[in-house]
């Protein structure tokens, strides 16, 4: 019994050792060769991390025998060990009705591809969907429907890595743009002699991947890229762009800028429960290199993408939080208030770790623009005016919220708080008032129409009319500064709407490139948790509003 228990654990020692030896090989020689995908050239790593954020819902893939394996290596051994993959758990399912009606694991959001494929209600919501399309093109899918869609999608860039045909890594001789092949369709691009000493190659670099053999693997990969780049359309490849993004995506600028901007928010608490200038000038120092990291960030992105970052969701949320940044150091700078920091940094924080935790809801894949969004001219002035409202609205939240925790608190306000408040909505009235005028030049320019009550067009104007409402209740004298904090609050809810409701809630309009599913329950736990704060603090307001305050904050 005792030998039988040791074989077994020696067999268990063994299989576990085969996935160290696949997590532990070096595959940094693989990460700059160029993939086209997605309609762009990039670097293996930046295809790997994208393909399998898109399959799996994470960068990293967790095994069922423990442990975590990157993105580069369990794409690397898809391609080049594609063995059992396809019965393997890695096609993400977040919708728990989907998962339900498909008869799934309550606990498992994974499933195989090849279990999907051969699921019969699966099969029968893809026919019905596309039955319902066929009669019309324009009919709207309900939640389930969206995401079984969601789920065909993945399914379709999971059999691409099984069977290999999402490699793209063999160029096309008349550009870039024209579509690259995989390697075993070489000979259609330059014939036969030259397939065969490709796939020389690429046999070699199977081959050493397979013993796990470090410098014959890195041999082989350095001269399959050399063979690769003798090709003629390798020519239009820019190599100085791959080494970009590739240490754009290992560096995590907008992480590390998250991290900067939770210091400076620990030294602005110091700095305004201590009152100590030593604190002040550290919050200044980490929201500076914070914001030097947002700078590096959105620069990578534009130089990678030719373009503004701001066409999806995860683009906006990062460019909010860079807008909130600055405007914050702006104000700051003027008024040496210590509050612009203290509302800004927090919706920096929740802004970068959600774009950085969440892909899949905001995508941070680097792709072409959609046809509409060809204008580089209206996509800079019109967009990155909108998304600067909202961060301009996002700092007039932070600002609000420190009113209502001083009252909450038993804090006399200081009518100057009240005045830093209403400039941070003045600024964002005229960057909405703006951008909704200039949208309307771009769609007369794009769609040759300036205005038809899309859900976009609708909600942005809802959401300028309720700032609107707020400011004139104030010049009126309808709205006191108590009143100016709960419609900072109040009003942003309206701007979520047209930011993500629109888009990921509704998801009608001709604004369909930025479309997208899930996040809702973060999204509705966000506005039940602010009406609840408002109730709260209205309640303590009401209770000692006719009592005699403490100090100033």
């Amino acid at each position: 019994m005792g030998m039988r228990k040791a074989i077994l654990c020696l067999c268990l020692c063994f299989e576990w050792s085969s996935y160290l030896l696949a997590a532990e090989l070096d595959l940094t020689p693989l990460e700059q060769v160029p993939v086209q995908h997605m309609g762009r050239v990039k670097p293996f790593y930046s295809f790997a991390l994208q393909s399998w954020q898109s399959v799996y819902g994470k960068s990293e893939w967790k095994r069922q025998k423990g442990g975590k394996l990157s993105a580069v290596a369990t794409i690397t051994d898809i391609w080049l060990s594609p063995g059992d993959w396809a019965e393997r758990k890695i096609v993400y399912i977040n919708y728990t009705p989907l998962r339900e009606e498909l008869g799934m694991d309550k606990n498992d959001k994974h499933a195989s591809w090849k279990w999907i494929i051969g699921n019969e209600v699966f099969l029968k919501y893809i026919e019905d969907i596309q039955k319902k399309k066929a009669i019309d093109p324009k009919a709207q899918l309900n939640r389930l429907e969206k995401e079984v869609q969601n789920v065909g999608g993945r399914l379709e860039v999971a059999k691409g890595l099984i069977d290999g045909s999402l490699y793209r890594l063999v160029s096309n001789p008349e550009s870039q743009e024209e579509a690259w092949v995989p390697i075993f369709n070489t000979s259609f691009l330059y014939g036969a002699e030259t397939s065969v000493k490709v796939l020389e190659k690429f046999h070699q670099v199977s081959e050493s991947y397979e013993r796990k053999d470090q410098e014959a693997f890195n041999n082989a990969i350095q001269s399959l890229q050399a063979k690769l780049f003798e090709l003629k359309g390798h020519g239009f490849v820019n190599k100085d762009l791959l080494e970009l993004e590739q240490r754009y995506l290992v560096l995590h600028p907008f992480r590390w800028a998250a991290i900067m901007f939770a210091l400076a928010l620990v030294a602005s608490v110091v700095t305004l429960l201590w009152q100590k200038k030593a604190g002040y000038f550290l919050s200044w120092g980490f929201v500076g290199v914070g914001f030097l990291l947002q700078i590096y960030g959105l620069i990578c992105r534009s130089f990678i993408a030719g373009r503004p970052p701001v066409t999806n969701m995860y683009e906006t949320v990062i460019w909010v939080a860079f807008g909130v940044i600055i405007m914050a150091l702006v104000f700051e700078a003027i008024y040496r208030c210590r509050y612009f920091l203290l509302g800004a940094t927090p919706v920096a924080i929740i802004s970068l770790l959600l774009a950085d935790t969440q892909p899949e809801i905001l995508n941070s894949s680097i792709n072409p623009l959609v046809p509409v969004l060809r204008s580089n001219f209206w996509l800079t002035v019109h967009v990155i005016t909108i998304t600067s409202s909202y961060a301009a609205f996002a700092l007039a939240l932070g600002v609000g919220h420190i009113i209502l925790i001083g009252v909450m608190l038993g804090k006399k306000i200081s009518g100057d708080l009240h005045l830093y408040l209403y400039r941070t909505l003045q600024v964002g009235v005229l960057l909405l008032a703006s951008g909704t005028i200039l949208g309307g030049v771009w769609a007369n320019y794009s769609w040759g129409r300036f205005w038809d009550w899309d859900p976009k067009e609708t909600w942005a104007l809802i959401a300028l009319l309720s700032y609107l409402i707020v400011l004139h209740g104030r010049v009126a004298g309808w709205v006191k500064g108590f009143g100016l904090a709960v419609g900072s609050i109040l009003c942003f809810l309206s701007v979520l709407m047209a930011w993500y409701g629109v888009n990921f809630v509704l998801g009608v309009g001709l604004h369909s490139y930025g479309f997208g599913t899930g996040g809702f329950q973060y999204v509705l736990a966000f506005v039940i948790a602010e009406v609840a704060f408002i109730c709260i603090a209205w309640l303590r307001h009401v209770r000692i509003s006719n009592k005699p305050l403490k100090s100033v904050i």
